[in-house]
């Protein structure tokens, strides 16, 4: 396989929040409908439909996955919404990329006190075969990512001094 190519996609962990409320609006979909069949009110009805469309929103918003795809000195990165909707999210330049390291690394030392907006494409800490990097683009934006150590090798072929592995 050519070694210029990775692929990898990243679960986005759902918060406690996120699963309370989707379990509140199943809740009361399943409530309403049962209401529906029990009393044949229009009211319950509606509800029912109401809360169903809510619930499928709240799943569409809340099981979330990001894909990383590096080709060609670039690396794009795509949201996958509920397995079924893809959206681009970005796409960087290698060349423009000024520090890629692990989240806990020495060597962002110099950059943790600039305050610079910060986007978060990762599950939000550290998987079992998956860490946490930072990434400081163009100087003026942050990313978190989760990269396997092999997509992180690929992108040190092309850019050594920028990305750290420590």
């Amino acid at each position: 396989m050519n070694e210029s190519y990775k692929e990898l996609l990243v679960k986005k962990e759902r918060t406690m929040k996120d699963k309370i409320l989707y379990n509140i609006c199943f809740a009361l979909a399943v409530f309403a409908g049962i209401m529906t069949f029990l009393t044949m009110s229009a009211i319950f009805l509606a509800a029912a439909v109401v809360f169903g469309v809510l619930t499928y929103f709240v799943n569409q918003w809340t099981n979330i996955e990001y894909e990383y795809l590096y080709l060609d000195r670039e690396i794009t990165v795509d949201k996958i919404m509920a397995q079924t909707k893809r959206k681009r999210l970005a796409t960087f330049q290698v060349d423009k990329i000024e520090i890629l390291a692990p989240e806990k690394s020495y060597q962002l030392d110099s950059y943790r006190h600039r305050d610079v907006k910060t986007t978060d494409y990762s599950a939000g800490h550290d998987l079992e075969d998956q860490k946490l990097y930072v990434m400081y683009y163009e100087g003026s934006q942050k990313y978190l990512l989760n990269l396997t150590e092999d997509f992180a090798k690929t992108v040190k072929g092309m850019a050594p001094r920028k990305v750290f592995l420590d």
